[in-house]
């Protein structure tokens, strides 16, 4: 099931008596529990966590009759600390083992108690990598749980519409270049989005946002200031670069991971010139093809590198990116002193 699907249900009143949110996406799994919690009154919602108290206490509650609450919201958290910790061994006394463990909710699921609603938390595995198999490790446990909510982190396009849904909720404005620049600089975290355009709304007022101002409010979003610093490189303004690189510098930002965004972007710039692209768009699509994923702000953004530079220019600067690296890995290097050498050479 999605989150819109069981957000449906829940506004039209039909709430399961067993739900399990099961993945790290935050910002579903508030609006899931916000639903929730707007259609029963405060004094009747329970919070547990599985790492204080066993699944047996917790279905125990569910099934004890409130003399003050008909209707009740069951909250728990860390619904995969019920699983052993480690690598488990399936064998027959694991299988069993986690039967008897399962079998208390197992038994509840067969006849709920009337108006109580429980949902198990289950967010700290992702659904990849390492984690697909714990993940798979938690769905077989709550096997009985028919309602199992995937919240799956977001992709950059579903981000970027949500976005535009969370900008007019905020009566933000800004254009469609800034809001890719702020999903990129958050990693497509709609939750943190969420928080930064309630931010921007109280910071810009009625004027429109530009990039400047998320460089400014959201200083240690994930390389916010790093692709203001690509940009400002771009149009070849050394001012306004060594600007972002103080920025960057008192916030703490890790300048080794700024010359990394700085290196790709001067590379697919340099593809760029060797294949004769002539556009953003034609950008777009000869890396799409060639397997880069690359939405439109990023390929504006290496055709602005592109038509600043000249190929010689770029292929210079590649040669000053790898002195700067080199650089930094040298005895105690001061890696701000090496990124603003880098910045004077780069647009001398």
């Amino acid at each position: 099931m999605t989150p819109a699907q069981l957000l449906s249900r829940i506004e039209k009143g039909a709430a399961p008596p067993a739900i399990l949110l099961l993945g790290p996406e935050a910002y579903d799994r508030r609006r899931i529990l916000d639903a929730l919690a707007a259609r029963f009154p405060a004094d009747s919602i329970t919070y547990h966590d599985l790492l204080e108290l066993t699944l047996t206490e917790v279905v125990d509650d569910a099934r004890s009759l409130s003399l003050f609450a008909s209707e009740r919201l069951i909250r728990v958290a860390n619904a995969e600390a019920v699983l052993p910790k480690g690598k488990m061994d399936e064998d027959a006394e694991g299988e069993s083992g986690n039967a008897a463990k399962a079998a208390p909710l197992n038994e509840y699921l067969k006849d709920p108690t009337p108006g109580v609603v429980l949902v198990l938390e289950a967010v700290r595995f992702d659904f990849e990598g390492d984690d697909k198999r714990r993940q798979d490790r938690v769905l077989k446990f709550y096997s009985a749980v028919r309602d199992v909510v995937e919240l799956r982190r977001y992709s950059s396009q579903d981000a970027r519409q949500e976005g535009e849904a969370l900008a007019r909720r905020a009566g933000v404005r800004m254009d469609s270049e800034t809001l890719d620049f702020l999903v990129e600089a958050l990693g497509a975290d709609v939750a943190r989005m969420e928080v930064e355009m309630e931010k921007l709304a109280l910071y810009a007022g009625h004027r429109p946002v530009g990039m400047d101002d998320i460089a400014a409010l959201v200083p240690d979003a994930r390389a916010s200031t790093v692709f203001a610093l690509v940009n400002a490189l771009g149009r070849r303004d050394r001012a306004r670069a060594l600007e972002i690189l103080e920025t960057l510098s008192r916030e703490g930002e890790y300048l080794p991971l700024a010359l990394a965004f700085l290196s790709t972007q001067f590379r697919m710039a340099l593809v760029a010139r060797e294949a004769s692209l002539k556009s953003a768009q034609q950008i777009q699509a000869h890396f799409t093809r060639a397997g880069v994923p690359m939405w439109s702000s990023r390929a504006e953004q290496v055709y602005q590198t592109a038509t600043k530079f000249s190929k010689p220019q770029l292929e210079r600067a590649m040669a000053l990116i790898y002195g700067a690296d080199k650089g930094m890995r040298d005895t105690r290097p001061d890696d701000r002193i090496v990124m603003e050498q880098l910045i004077v050479e780069l647009v001398g």
